[in-house]
């Protein structure tokens, strides 16, 4: 990357030494060591991310198709059933309560025998 050689490293040590003490020197040394490594990690994910998005890019999209919906199948809490399904619902409830209930007691005693099976 850099062509740094041996010489070059020495006079930048040399300098670091002069500038910054012999106190501050390992310590900003070390601290550039920890960016150093953090930007090359940086950079090795980076480059796996991008091969990784450009062999999935690369490869034959198969084509989903999600599964029938069940018609049994109750809508979520809070969802609204289909219109068609409110009529229907509204249409059977009529027709329950259009039917005549019968006062007579011979009737009743009739039901409730056959409710007991009696």
């Amino acid at each position: 990357m850099f062509d740094v050689g041996f010489w070059e490293i020495v006079l930048i040590f040399g300098l670091g030494l002069m500038i910054l003490g012999p106190e501050k020197l390992p310590r900003v040394a070390s601290q550039l060591g920890r960016w150093v490594g953090r930007a090359r990690r940086t950079a090795s994910q980076l480059r796996y991310q991008l091969e990784r998005e450009i062999e999935l890019e690369d490869r034959p999209r198969s084509r989903y198709t999600p599964p029938p919906k069940a018609s049994h199948v109750m809508p979520p809490p809070g969802k609204q059933p289909d219109r068609a399904e409110a009529d229907e619902s509204a249409a059977q409830a009529e027709t329950a309560t259009d039917a005549p209930e019968s006062t007579d007691a011979g009737a009743q005693e009739t039901r409730q025998e056959s409710d007991t099976g009696t």
